[in-house]
């Protein structure tokens, strides 16, 4: 969360998306982990449109309010990809994922900073969603 690291991954990250030529109105994740890598990515869009916003997936709807899950920039019909921080099991992805669709998303793909190569990109894929790491934790020089 650090500015530099925001800038960073904010320009990488959409330029991987338009390098993939995922169609991208939105981009978000399930909170926490996902929101500043969502949050980075929607504000490089703003110096190099089009813009692309963002909005955050609650694990589970508020209780009081609205009562939404999903917040932020979101609407149904939008085509979104879905962000995360690292991707471990592919759970937390996948979960956005859902929460997306049932509300009315169509997800483009999924992009992560870290890929922990421990099988989550591979259940991400099964559940038909292509994914693209900017890195594997093995081009990190980071052993397991």
């Amino acid at each position: 969360m650090s500015a530099a690291g925001l800038v960073l991954i904010g320009e990488l990250g959409l330029r991987a998306i338009r390098r993939a030529r995922w169609d991208a109105e939105l981009v978000g994740g399930l909170t926490m982990g996902a929101d500043p890598v969502a949050f980075a990515i929607a504000r490089a869009s703003q110096e190099a449109p089009p813009v692309v916003d963002a909005f955050s997936v609650r694990k589970e709807a508020k209780a009081h309010g609205a009562g939404r899950r999903i917040e932020g920039n979101f609407r149904p019909g939008a085509l979104v990809v879905v962000v995360e921080d690292v991707i471990t099991t592919g759970q937390s992805a996948l979960t956005a994922v859902e929460a997306v669709r049932e509300a009315g998303g169509s997800v483009s793909g999924v992009l992560a900073v870290v890929d922990r190569d421990e099988g989550g990109r591979a259940a991400i894929e099964r559940a038909g969603v292509p994914v693209l790491p900017l890195v594997g934790v093995s081009d990190l020089g980071v052993s397991r």
